[in-house]
């Protein structure tokens, strides 16, 4: 999530003596209570300074605020209503646009998203995430076309991406462009050090993962393996990992072994209903 949006002393400044000290007053108590976790008491604040003042400007901030405030709290639809006034205010505040857009991702409204997503690149068309975020919810739609457009300007102007480069990859793999795939994959594992867009071992074994399902897709058992492997060992918490390695034991009849694989990919999340199937075939 975005980080809150806070008001500037300058703004605040000009104000009417009386009046400035109660609305800062109360926008600084807003800032200290979230700054505590003290979420009811923050939306308490931001209440008492739009009751105050209902006409000021600055108040689509106040607005974004309560949104923030109110998804942390999982009052989500809201919060939806809240960044909606905020943005009725202030309809080209980017960060405003950004947080709506990735609320309405997070609620399934996909295509809710994806227009808030546009909206904010009319406004900012280099910006990273809409575009990272938009050619996801295109890849998801279907739209290869357009998905592609995006993570390729993406990392155009940001070579290093890792969500982008990651995505492209998958959606290489979906179009069945299996070496083009494995080449940005390669690339990838084979980054150490100073320089790479990979910071942590979680992050490897998620590219391990990847390029272990494109390896699996082309029939390359042997080396998907390694690379589940070498994911788990980076990271054993990752459930895709067992679940994949488990159907590739069980594609080579090593039964006992696929089905540890599968009941520890239940054990970490994935549903039991997903593997029942896989695990009947290990008897």
């Amino acid at each position: 999530m975005r980080q809150l949006i806070f008001f500037s002393c300058l703004f605040l400044m000009s104000l009417q003596p009386v009046a400035a000290q109660t609305y800062e007053e109360l926008c600084e108590r807003v800032a200290t209570a979230i700054e505590r976790d003290s979420l009811a008491q923050a939306e308490q604040y931001i209440r008492q300074a739009l009751r105050l003042d209902p006409a000021n400007g600055r108040n689509a901030l106040l607005f974004a605020n309560l949104g923030t405030v109110q998804r942390r709290r999982h009052q989500y639809a809201a919060a939806l209503d809240s960044y909606t006034y905020a943005l009725n205010m202030a309809p080209r505040n980017l960060p405003i646009l950004l947080d709506r857009a990735d609320l309405y991702l997070q609620l399934g409204e996909k295509e809710k998203a994806r227009i808030d997503y546009s909206l904010a690149l009319d406004l900012a068309p280099d910006n990273a995430e809409a575009l990272r975020m938009r050619a996801y919810i295109y890849w998801e739609q279907g739209d290869y076309k357009s998905a592609r457009a995006d993570y390729e300007r993406l990392l155009k102007l940001f070579p290093q991406d890792f969500e982008g480069r990651l995505g492209l990859a998958m959606l290489c793999q979906k179009e069945a462009k299996l070496k083009e795939a494995l080449a940005i994959l390669d690339a990838m594992v084979a980054e150490k050090g100073e320089g790479s867009s990979l910071l942590t071992a979680p992050q490897h074994a998620v590219v391990y993962v990847a390029r272990a399902g494109v390896q699996q897709e082309a029939g390359n058992l042997p080396m998907a393996l390694m690379d589940l492997e070498e994911a788990i060992r980076l990271d054993d918490s990752r459930p895709e990992a067992y679940l994949m390695r488990g159907q590739i034991y069980l594609a080579r009849q090593e039964k006992k072994l696929a089905r540890e694989d599968f009941e520890k990919a239940v054990s970490l999340g994935i549903p039991q209903a997903d593997v029942a199937g896989l695990l009947l075939q290990c008897k």
